[in-house]
């Protein structure tokens, strides 16, 4: 079984892990691990520590606010390698009796993208979508995602195929562009597939956004297919895309992460209320990445998967609550599927889900033509559509609205307030708090926008 290895080194390894200039291998880092074959290609991962904002409550909850800390006294690392499937419950026992250093060992599940099961024609065209995303009032109020970029972990992006598409320039930082190991192939010139149609439907709403592609889902494994990888690669990724966030000033603070994939069965993971487990566990290193993502400014979309019960794609697992793991993360955004006529596709996953409850959060558009990725009469579809045009929205709010003006948190209560209700109960497990509703995001900004300007302009009290 491969797994994560979280250790806590000395200092000055941790520092040399967590530099984005230095580059510390497995070796260096857990050299000895009794009966674990690690993964020499697998770059070690700095993993911020989470510490209660205020100093009281657990540091494991993902429910109260958290600061992260890459200091080299408090993060830890993370490697990755593999225990003999008959040897798991030994070495999760022994590694930490006899190495001092080693934190825990938690799943490396793998990971697959979020296509639809169902065969039925589109509903209607992207054009479709860019009106009910009300793309020109969006224009109108200089919400176009030009200056923010948008991260697409997926299979890669194919830049040519999505401009010939849309029919204009796309813009791509290829230098913010990250690969697993071992994957190649330049930034933009993936094989027309799955991260190509995401990459498309993001700059429906956000024409002018600026993509970073990490084709995570391209990293092989053992007897794995051509559109999975490993969460181990995600965590890198993350990483990556921390650094990212650290180097952008703090008033203009932006970056949109959209994952249209997730972990669609029980067979890869440890079991629920294992240490090591992924599906319901907070502490897994990577559920503690997503919040440490939130917490900097990131905005980060997940797609709710296809798992829906009257369409169920044939991986599914779980015999309930399919929305696992991030994808069902209290500080990311949980995305359903609807067609352009605003019903709910039979495969988009109810909630609840399993981190929180209250999942997914809200719902978005799919199973139009659009990209034409998956083939000239494919429709983009799944909740794999869905998230890419959710995040494109997020983009476009983006523009103007830097997390240092407006908070993940708040976005994300925003587009829950906002959305257009589906049921007469308000949430639902269905529709989460309804759909994405961009003229009343609109018009929420806009009175934001008012207050904040009159409380500018208000006489201050004089000094005494």
């Amino acid at each position: 079984m491969r797994v994560l290895i979280q250790l806590r080194p000395s200092p000055d390894l941790v520092a040399a892990v967590a530099d984005p200039g230095m580059t510390a291998t497995s070796a260096d880092v857990a050299d000895g691990l009794p009966g674990v074959e690690l993964d020499s290609a697998f770059v070690p991962v700095a993993l911020p520590r989470p510490v209660p904002a205020g100093g009281g409550g657990d540091p494991l909850s993902l429910n109260q606010p958290l600061n992260f800390s890459l200091a080299a006294e408090d993060a830890s690392v993370l490697v990755r390698g593999t225990i003999s499937d008959d040897e798991i419950t030994a070495r999760m026992t022994l590694l930490p009796a006899l190495r001092p250093d080693v934190v825990g060992v938690f799943a490396d599940p793998v990971v697959e993208t979020t296509l639809t099961c169902g065969g039925d024609a589109s509903v209607g065209t992207w054009h479709d979508v860019e009106r009910l995303l009300n793309v020109p009032g969006l224009h109108a109020e200089g919400l176009h995602g030009a200056g923010v970029p948008v991260a697409v972990l997926d299979t890669g992006i194919n830049t040519a195929h999505v401009a010939r598409q849309l029919g204009r320039d796309v813009t791509l930082d290829a230098a913010l562009s990250w690969s697993p190991a071992g994957v190649p192939g330049r930034p933009g010139h993936a094989e027309v597939d799955h991260g190509t149609m995401c990459a498309f439907d993001v700059l429906i709403g956000a024409p002018q956004a600026s993509l970073i592609d990490i084709p995570l889902l391209r990293s092989t494994r053992p007897g794995g297919s051509a559109l999975d990888g490993l969460l181990s690669d995600a965590v890198a990724a993350f990483a990556h895309l921390r650094t990212i966030l650290a180097g952008q000033p703090a008033e203009t603070r932006a970056l949109v992460i959209t994952n249209s994939w997730g972990s669609f069965s029980p067979e890869w993971d440890f079991p629920v209320g294992h240490p090591g487990n992924y599906s319901d566990n907070a502490a897994h290193p990577f559920n503690l990445m997503v919040a440490s993502l939130d917490q900097a400014g990131a905005d980060v979309l997940f797609a709710a998967g296809n798992c829906g019960r009257d369409c169920m794609d044939r991986r599914c697992a779980y015999p309930d609550r399919p929305i696992t793991g991030a994808n069902s993360h209290p500080r990311a955004l949980s995305i359903g599927g609807i067609d352009v006529n605003g019903h709910r596709v039979g495969y988009s996953s109810q909630g609840p889900g399993r981190l929180s409850a209250r999942k997914p959060d809200v719902c978005a558009y799919t199973h139009f033509a659009g990209s034409r990725a998956l083939g000239p009469d494919s429709p983009d579809s799944g909740t794999s559509a869905a998230t890419p045009v959710a995040a494109g929205l997020v983009a476009a709010i983006r523009t103007r609205w830097p997390s240092s003006r407006l908070s993940p948190a708040q976005l994300r209560a925003l587009l829950r307030r906002t959305a257009e209700d589906r049921s007469e109960v308000g949430f639902d497990y269905d529709y989460g708090y309804g759909t994405v509703d961009p003229a009343g995001i609109i018009a929420a900004l806009q009175r934001r926008a008012a207050a904040a300007q009159q409380e500018s302009s208000s006489p201050q009290p004089a000094a005494r």
